[in-house]
């Protein structure tokens, strides 16, 4: 079984945009809780990343965090872009986003962080294991601590890794 999401969530700008948005992430997040599949998990053909007898991927970033075998098949990864406001300095960003208790509240209390990265000139791109059901906890907690100091973008992701060395090793011969 494959899953693809080729709709980019995010672009949008405004209330309408963001109810927009709300709306297809609940929508992904609906379809991902019955597509197991769709959560990272690998398909009985696709190698195992990181296994010596699969390639790496020329350019791709280093090792990525597997799904932990804990991990409820009712997650998805969801990637948060915290574009820097900027209009302000880097310390009044900070200000604003202690006074609007960002780094108390966000990530919610067991919320994976898979990845957080600072990207020159963007901000700040957070990957996280959300499960479906807390969704909206993890959206509250953007919308109330850190707007002002970030614009965000929020995209549902996907760990496409093994697939990719798989379709390289078969493919390119």
């Amino acid at each position: 079984m494959h899953f693809a999401f080729s709709t980019v969530v995010g672009r949008s700008i405004g209330s309408v945009g963001r109810c927009r948005r709300g709306a297809l992430c609940m929508a992904l997040a609906a379809s991902l809780a019955a597509a197991p599949l769709a959560c990272g998990a690998q398909s009985a053909a696709a190698p195992v990343a990181g296994s010596s007898d699969t390639p790496a991927i020329a350019g791709a970033p280093g090792p990525t965090a597997a799904p932990s075998p804990s991990a409820p098949d009712d997650t998805f990864l969801l990637t948060i872009f915290l574009r820097h406001d900027e209009s302000k300095p880097l310390p009044k960003i900070n200000d604003q986003l202690r006074a609007q208790g960002f780094f108390k509240t966000f990530p919610p209390p067991g919320i994976e962080v898979v990845s957080w990265y600072v990207m020159m000139g963007i901000g700040q791109v957070v990957t996280l294991r959300v499960p479906a059901s807390r969704l909206r906890e993890v959206n509250r907690a953007i919308e109330s601590t850190a707007w002002g100091g970030y614009r965000t973008e929020f995209y549902p992701t996907y760990d496409y890794k093994a697939q990719a060395q798989h379709m390289r090793a078969t493919d390119g011969k």
